[in-house]
C-alpha cells in the first residue's frame, strides 16, 4: 500500500494510506451515453514563459489541446473558453479567441468532437457609462467570432450587463436581440454570484426565484434559438424547479457541482444533461458513470459518481470562484501536465490544508490514476511550501 504524510487542520502531520483503486481510462463514444455531457476544460499555463503571470497569460498550447482530445476520447464534449479556462479570471478575450481558433481546428480533425464555445462581453469593462447598446454590440462581436470559426455558442453571463441593467426589461432586450441573430440554437449560461460576485442580481433580481421567472420568459420568447440552459446556482431544488418549467424543446444542462449525480440521473419528471467544471477533473469516472447509465445500470452510475461528490464539493467550496485551482491541481497529480502553475498565478488561491484534503478525497473517489505518481507530486508541493513530510 502507498502511504504519504499529510498535514491536518490541527497542524500535525500524520500518515495517510491510499485505499482507492483507480477508475481506469476506457474510451467511450457520446452515443454510449443517454445524456449529453460537456466538460468545461481548463487551460494549461506555460511555466517557462518569460512573462509576468499576474499580468500576461502564457499558455502551453500543445498540452492544452491534447487535454481536449482526452476528453473527446472519453466520449465527453468540451465546453471551451469558459470560466474553468479562467475566462475573465486571468484569460482575456484576446487569449480566448486564440483558444477558440485552435480548439476548433482540432475539432475538425475528428468526427466525434462535440464542442461549444463561450461568448460574452468580457472585452467590455463594466462601468457607469456603459450602455445597453454597447453591451449588445459586445455580445455580437463575440458571438460573431465563434460562428465565423464554425463553432456553437454558449451564451455567457455578462458582468457589464449586470452592472448596467436598470430592470429585467434590459435583460430581455439584450438576450432577445442576440438570440434573434444566432445561426443555430445556443446554450445559455446563468452563472450565480457564488462563482462570480460581479453577477449578483442577474436577470434584474437578487432573489433567484424572481430571476428565474425573467430567464424563463426570455427562453419562452426565443425557444427556437435556445438548445438549453446551464444554471450554476449550486441548488438542486432550484434547478429541478426550473427544469420542470422549460419548454419541451429546451434542455437543462446542470452546472451544479454539488449535486450533479442526482440531477443527471433525474426523476420521473425528467433529468438534466451536464455542462460541468468538475468533469474536467474526474473525466474517466464521469465517462464510466455515464456509460453505465446509458446501459440502464443506475446503481453502477451512482457507485462511480457518488464518491466524487464530496471531492467536488471540496473543490468548489467557498470562495467558489477559486475552484479552478483544485481542477488544475488534480490534472498535475494525475500527470496530465508537468507542473502546478496557473494563468494569473492562481495556484496560490488555495491553502496547503485545502490541497491535502483534496488529495484524500480524490483517493476515496478513485480519481488518482497513478497513486505513486500522485504521492510523488503531492510531496513535491508540500516540500516546496516548507511542509517537511519526511
Amino acid at each position: 500500500m502507498t502511504t504519504i504524510n499529510l498535514p491536518n487542520p490541527d497542524r500535525t502531520i500524520t500518515p495517510y494510506t491510499l485505499t482507492g483503486t483507480p477508475i481506469p481510462f476506457i474510451r467511450h463514444k457520446a452515443s454510449d451515453f443517454s445524456r449529453i455531457a460537456y466538460a468545461a476544460a481548463h487551460v494549461v499555463a506555460d511555466p517557462l514563459a518569460s512573462n509576468d503571470p499576474w499580468l500576461t497569460p502564457a499558455i502551453d498550447w500543445d498540452t492544452t489541446l491534447k487535454f481536449r482530445h482526452r476528453l473527446w476520447d472519453l466520449g465527453l464534449g468540451v465546453a471551451e473558453a469558459m470560466d474553468t479556462a479562467q475566462r475573465g479570471m486571468g484569460l482575456t478575450w484576446t487569449e480566448a479567441q486564440e483558444l477558440i481558433r485552435r480548439a476548433q481546428a482540432e475539432a475538425r480533425t475528428r468526427d466525434d468532437s462535440l464542442i461549444a464555445y463561450g461568448a460574452g462581453t468580457d472585452h467590455l469593462a463594466p462601468g457607469p457609462d456603459v450602455t445597453i447598446d454597447q453591451i449588445i454590440k459586445a455580445y455580437e462581436e463575440q458571438v460573431g467570432f465563434v460562428e465565423a470559426q464554425g463553432g456553437r455558442v454558449i451564451l455567457m453571463a455578462s458582468r457589464a450587463l449586470a452592472a448596467a441593467a436598470k430592470s429585467p426589461d434590459d435583460y430581455a432586450k439584450v438576450y432577445g436581440r442576440i438570440l434573434s441573430q444566432v445561426k443555430q440554437p445556443v446554450i445559455m449560461h446563468w452563472l450565480g454570484e457564488m462563482f462570480d460576485p460581479a453577477l449578483a442580481g442577474y436577470w434584474g433580481h437578487a432573489d433567484h426565484d424572481k430571476a428565474m421567472d425573467v430567464c424563463l420568459d426570455v427562453i419562452a420568447a426565443n425557444a427556437d434559438k435556445v438548445d438549453g440552459i446551464k444554471i450554476s446556482l449550486l441548488s438542486a431544488e432550484k434547478e429541478i424547479a426550473m427544469r420542470r418549467r422549460l419548454p419541451a424543446s429546451v434542455k437543462m444542462y446542470t452546472g451544479d457541482d454539488f449535486n450533479y449525480a442526482e440531477l443527471i440521473a433525474g426523476d420521473d419528471q425528467g433529468y438534466s444533461h451536464a455542462l460541468l467544471g468538475i468533469f474536467d477533473a474526474i473525466a474517466p469516472a464521469a465517462s464510466a458513470g455515464l456509460a453505465a447509465l446509458g446501459k440502464g445500470n443506475n446503481n453502477e452510475f451512482f457507485d462511480l459518481l457518488e464518491p466524487t461528490v464530496p471531492l467536488s464539493r471540496h473543490i468548489f467550496a467557498a470562495p467558489t470562484r477559486f475552484y479552478k485551482t483544485g481542477v488544475v491541481f488534480l490534472a498535475y497529480l494525475n500527470g496530465l501536465q508537468d507542473h502546478f502553475q496557473m494563468v494569473g498565478g492562481q495556484q496560490s488561491t488555495r491553502s496547503i490544508q485545502h490541497l491535502s484534503e483534496l488529495f484524500r478525497l480524490a483517493d476515496k473517489a478513485r480519481v488518482l490514476s497513478d497513486p505513486e505518481l500522485a504521492v510523488s507530486r503531492m510531496n513535491a508541493v508540500l516540500n516546496v511550501n516548507s511542509v517537511l513530510t519526511k
